[in-house]
């Protein structure tokens, strides 16, 4: 059937491999309808439990395998041995928070000489920088890690150098063929990497380091020595869950064993900063993807957005209640002051938008935007139009821009290339995200050559205008049962997409709640039977006008299944993402 889209996307049904799927259900015992689900993800039959119930050690890597890693533990050891006063450098985006967290909470097992440093937004820009630098050495700052950042710090490690100040860099942005001087730079995205593991985010990083910095310790007898006790790595896995997910990194391997372990630990909230955040979010339910990258990380996010840059990695390696919840409260009430003032910004970035459609990608820049949410308002952006977006905010003639691209364009890459040229002044970042500093005169000069370069790409690019269909469901198969089934392909997110369904011939009879983020109406189809059905409104103008204006006329939907325990009732609804009027 060709289903007429209201937004103009092409519903495309997922062709599967029968004879897969039949194997993977007589081998392993699993209904028809989750051995279709993997077959369509392409899953062999051998590989199907480890997808399923994916554990770290299936997956986790000698640490040793990344460029650098003996050296980096090697030079942390000598320095706690020699008393040095340590200072960790986390980026203020949930990544930095979270890997500076994991790190910190380390060290405090086992050592007492160190203290948390992350940077302003607006006053000292991304990672270290001479002007964080010299804050470090008022503060007697001895030796540093930077995590999160620092693979293209050239100018701040070599003032670091300067004086005397041994530096440890944990990364996993694109490094540049030249690389700053530093006494180790783990980072699987440096080119003498040969670990495959540059899918991590730097949380995922930081935690291999603490694995090897661990096995380093217990090897040498230190913990024996100081008779203390050897820390659980798997209580560290809720942090490295939050940092994956938040930074949109693919789904995969160690990342999905990450995430899902990761869970566990969350759902039984230890570190005392996570848990407030739930509790000052009201969030009851058991935690999943769609709860830590849309509740608790733009709450993370808000205070190096807007607000205090320090206040995410506080929260989340502070042990005091009160302080948790004076950090937790403030954080969510600078995300509500950040989605005010994105959701002005929003309006006037379409309209922008919408003149420079014609492009391949889209750059807009004003002056009078707020440099901590032209990456919300890139995301949103290139969401709406599915093209590479760059939005710019400039200070005193330097703008700042932030990227956000699509599957098939590099966009880190193509920043560092620009950087090679001379065009801006700093920035790198990864495929689908990046972040830079330019001359306002050369704004034009780097349109040009993103342009270019996304020409150049176009034979690998991947056009993002369909929605890919797993199944078709009947009405009355949007149940708990399903739901269930469906769910044990998760966690979902970047490079393990949700599976999507159609459910033909609806009739919407009511809209049961309307706010500013959502509609929910009630469906039935011929036989009675009702259905729940959810919209967001972001981006969904169009199916919002269609259910409000058409009531009793009949659609075809498309979208995922997602459950609401509201006051311990569960309720199973129907996301939609778009819909098709029947004929």
């Amino acid at each position: 059937m060709k289903y007429q889209s209201v937004t103009g996307k092409e519903w495309i049904l997922s062709n599967y491999n029968e004879n897969l799927a039949l194997e993977i259900s007589q081998k392993l015992g699993i209904d028809n309808f989750l051995s279709k689900l993997l077959s369509i993800r392409k899953i062999a039959p051998e590989n199907c439990q480890s997808y399923l119930n994916p554990k770290i050690k299936e997956f986790m890597p000698n640490p040793s395998v990344l460029k650098d890693m003996d050296l980096a533990v090697e030079t942390l050891v000598k320095a706690i041995k020699e008393n040095k006063r340590i200072c960790i450098l986390g980026d203020y985006d949930v990544d930095g928070a979270s890997s500076t967290a994991i790190i910190v909470n380390f060290l405090k097992n086992i050592y007492s000489n160190f203290f948390i440093y992350i940077p302003d937004r607006q006053i000292d820009g991304y990672g270290p920088s001479v002007s964080s630098l010299k804050n470090i050495i008022d503060k007697k700052g001895q030796f540093l890690i930077t995590v999160d950042c620092g693979t293209s710090s050239f100018e701040a490690l070599d003032y670091a150098n300067q004086n005397n100040i041994d530096v440890l860099v944990i990364d996993h942005h694109q490094a540049e063929i030249k690389l700053p001087k530093c006494k180790a730079l783990v980072n699987p995205n440096q080119l003498e990497d040969k670990s495959n593991l540059g899918y991590l985010c730097a949380a995922g990083v930081s935690f291999l380091f603490i694995v090897a910095l661990n096995r380093s310790l217990r090897e040498s007898k230190f913990y024996n020595d100081k008779k203390i006790n050897e820390p659980d790595l798997y209580d560290f896995l809720d942090l490295v869950a939050l940092g994956t997910i938040c930074d949109v990194v693919p789904l995969i391997d160690l990342n999905r064993a990450f995430v899902y372990q990761g869970i566990q630990i969350l759902k039984k909230r230890k570190n005392l900063g996570i848990k407030t955040l739930m509790d000052v979010s009201d969030l009851k339910e058991s935690p999943d993807t769609y709860h830590i990258g849309f509740l608790l990380g733009p709450r993370i996010n808000a205070g190096g957005r807007i607000g205090q840059s320090d206040l995410g990695a506080n929260l989340l390696t502070t042990n005091d209640p009160k302080k948790s919840y004076e950090i937790a409260t403030t954080l969510d009430s600078l995300n509500k002051k950040r989605k005010s003032i994105e959701e002005d910004i929003l309006n006037e970035a379409y309209l922008l938008a919408e003149k420079e459609n014609t492009n391949e990608i889209i750059l807009i820049a004003n002056k009078f935007w707020h440099e901590g949410l032209i990456g919300i308002i890139a995301s949103r952006i290139k969401e709406r139009f599915l093209k590479p977006t760059i939005v710019i905010s400039s200070t005193n003639n330097i703008a700042k821009g932030s990227c956000r691209s699509i599957f098939g364009f590099d966009i880190g890459l193509t920043i560092l290339a620009a950087k090679q040229n001379g065009i801006v002044i700093k920035g790198g970042g990864h495929k689908m995200a990046a972040g830079f500093s330019i001359e306002e005169n050369k704004i034009e000069d780097l349109k040009n050559f993103l342009i270019s370069k996304f020409k150049s790409s176009k034979p690998n690019f991947v056009q993002n205008n369909f929605i890919e269909i797993d199944s078709i469901l009947s009405a009355n198969a949007v149940n708990e049962k399903t739901y269930e089934e469906v769910s044990k392909l998760g966690p979902f997110g970047s490079g393990n997409s949700e599976p999507k369904f159609i459910v033909e011939d609806l009739t919407m009879i009511k809209i049961n709640f309307e706010n500013d983020f959502l509609l929910k109406v009630l469906f039935k189809n011929s036989s009675s039977l009702y259905l729940h059905g959810i919209c967001f409104k972001n981006n969904k103008e169009k199916v919002i006008d269609y259910l409000k204006n058409f009531k009793n006329h009949k659609f075809h939907i498309a979208g995922k299944l997602s459950c609401n325990d509201w006051n311990k009732q569960r309720v199973i609804e129907f996301v939609i993402e778009d819909i098709s009027l029947t004929h």
